[in-house]
């Protein structure tokens, strides 16, 4: 190899990291700020900006949530906005559902994820335009119907966790403040507390299987936990109807990206077929 051709090659993997710690920085500040693991926006990031496929692209996203979550959990957890107890029942749940879920991701076929994911980032764009959170919390009691529902959201929300790399925050934080009660900085706060354990099994199914890049997934990780200080700091500024209006913004945005790229890959699939 010519020294021209190192030097290329050197320019083009610098460019490379650069991405990553774009996409992962795009992450951690929506981790912060809106409770969520960063991957609603970080897999079509991946997808677009990184040369990923839906698969490698949502593991990849999954394990960068992990220093994310646990960051940003703590610096909630500081100023007393995680409800430790109902983060630890969710989490039993989240941890059976991510393993479930990352064994699902290595089985589905790439088209059905596309629009799985698609459906799952309209539907929550709706959700979060027909409800505004308050941001005083109710009291919650703990009784065992109240326990059977945190185990139950756990599952589900750790199938959604390992199959589309997402923390999970999309469906815990509403569902936080629609089923629990919760204020919306500490559903935030509790929903960062729980994709720990989360993340971090469907992170391990993943890396067994082969299909996440753990060097990108560092990378896209450390520049995430960085931005995540920023978006708590900003979650604290907004108030409850800005983050609501806001966050659906950046999800139907991404919905849209997701769908043109996902008509495209058809339409190149069937010419190919044809040919």
């Amino acid at each position: 190899m010519t020294s021209a051709d190192s030097s290329s090659a050197e320019t083009a993997r610098r460019a490379g990291w650069a991405r990553l710690a774009v996409i992962g920085a795009v992450g951690g500040l929506l981790s912060g700020a809106f409770g969520v693991g960063g991957g609603i926006l970080m897999v079509p990031l991946f997808v677009t900006f990184a040369g990923m496929d839906q698969r490698r692209a949502s593991a990849t996203s999954l394990a960068a949530i992990v220093p994310t979550a646990i960051v940003g959990s703590i610096t909630y957890f500081l100023n007393g906005e995680v409800d430790v107890i109902l983060a630890l029942f969710v989490a039993a749940g989240g941890i059976i559902g991510s393993w479930i879920g990352a064994r699902l991701l290595r089985r589905l076929p790439l088209g059905w994820l596309r629009w799985m994911f698609i459906a799952l980032l309209v539907a929550v764009a709706v959700r979060m335009l027909l409800f505004v959170p308050e941001r005083v919390a109710a009291n919650l009691e703990l009784d065992a119907l109240t326990i059977i529902g945190m185990v139950t959201l756990g599952l589900v929300v750790g199938v959604a966790s390992g199959l589309f790399g997402i923390g999970g925050g999309l469906v815990m934080v509403p569902a936080f403040m629609l089923f629990f009660g919760m204020g919306d900085l500490a559903a935030k706060g509790t929903s960062l507390a729980v994709m720990i354990p989360t993340a971090i099994s469907g992170t391990v199914t993943n890396a067994r299987g082969g299909v996440v890049d753990l060097r990108a997934g560092i990378i896209a990780g450390i520049a995430a936990t960085a931005a995540s200080f920023g978006g708590v700091a900003l979650a604290h500024l907004m108030s409850p109807e800005v983050s609501t209006w806001l966050f659906a913004t950046l999800v139907v945005i991404a919905a849209v990206q997701l769908s043109v790229r996902a008509v495209r890959l058809q339409k190149k699939e069937r010419s190919e077929r044809v040919a």
